[in-house]
């Protein structure tokens, strides 16, 4: 089992959750973040005046998977998010040594659905 963390484009979040049902994976949390990688934030004009704001808006998506769907979703993930730009996002896989159910008290792959 895998643990599947992406930082992505909020504009990007539809045709990535499109990508993932495509590949049958459904079942995700997303949450509205902010962050900045190597571009180090933006800079905008306001009123004529140049403010730089550190902080980008992001969406995360937290997804659970069992092995046989772990590279389908990320290529999913890859192909919903990719604009060829700077900022598209990135795709962390960790290992997840357990998932509970918390309703069936199911464990394992099982569990995640």
């Amino acid at each position: 089992m895998k643990y599947i963390i992406a930082i992505i484009k909020p504009h990007k979040l539809d045709d990535v959750m499109k990508a993932l049902e495509e590949v049958d994976v459904n079942l995700m949390t997303v949450s509205n973040v902010l962050g900045r990688g190597r571009q180090m934030g933006v800079t905008e004009v306001y009123r004529g005046a140049k403010e730089v704001g550190s902080l980008l808006k992001k969406v995360k998506l937290e997804i659970a998977v069992n092995e046989d769907f772990v590279e389908p979703t990320i290529q999913a993930i890859i192909k919903g998010a990719r604009t060829g730009e700077i900022g598209d996002g990135k795709i962390f896989v960790l290992d997840l040594p357990d998932v509970i159910r918390i309703r069936t008290a199911e464990r394992g792959g099982p569990a995640i659905g």
